[in-house]
């Protein structure tokens, strides 16, 4: 590769860093093709961009940006994950691979809105309810008070006309 290739592939690495709301790191050595493409079809399913790059190049790529604090980590072969969406959905697609119990795939930090994150937050992360779910408990719970509020304005009439026909029939009774 000349220095003008490279150059380009930096400019738009350092753009894609600087659009991502989360990027994690791993090693990915020894995994087989098979497992390397199922993880990429997930990680595409889950709107993820995973890409191999060289570290030097994403070094240079992540100054600046919230990714900066990744750069101790960048030895080694290194994947990089790289969401704009939902990084909960990414964690828990890169930690169900990392959870293999051949060890072919090894997390090894994350940052996320410029937080760096290690195994363990990347982890906690993945054990999130979906962005989904969490927004379906959110509404849920804001619509609670008012369906408890309604009933109880529906309780009253109910109660009054149950109390006069109370007073009817006992002054029927008399």
């Amino acid at each position: 590769m000349n220095k003008n290739s490279k150059q380009e592939l930096v400019t738009e690495m350092h753009e894609r860093l600087t659009r991502a709301k989360a990027v994690f790191l791993a090693d990915f050595r020894g995994m087989s093709v098979g497992q390397a493409t199922s993880l990429r079809n997930e990680l595409r399913g889950a709107s993820v961009e995973y890409k191999v790059f060289k570290n030097t190049l994403l070094d240079l790529a992540a100054k600046g940006t919230d990714a900066e604090p990744l750069s101790p980590y960048l030895a080694g072969p290194t994947a990089v994950a790289i969401t704009y969406d939902d990084p909960v959905s990414a964690a828990k697609v890169l930690s169900k691979f990392a959870k293999d119990p051949q060890g072919k795939f090894v997390l090894k930090a994350g940052v996320l809105s410029g937080k760096l994150l290690d195994v363990k937050q990347i982890q906690a992360l993945a054990d999130l309810p979906s962005r989904e779910v969490l927004i379906a408990k959110m509404l849920g719970s804001m619509q609670a008070p008012a369906t408890n509020f309604v009933g109880v304005l529906a309780a009253l009439p109910s109660s009054l006309v149950r109390a006069l026909d109370a007073i009817r029939a006992q002054k029927a009774g008399n």
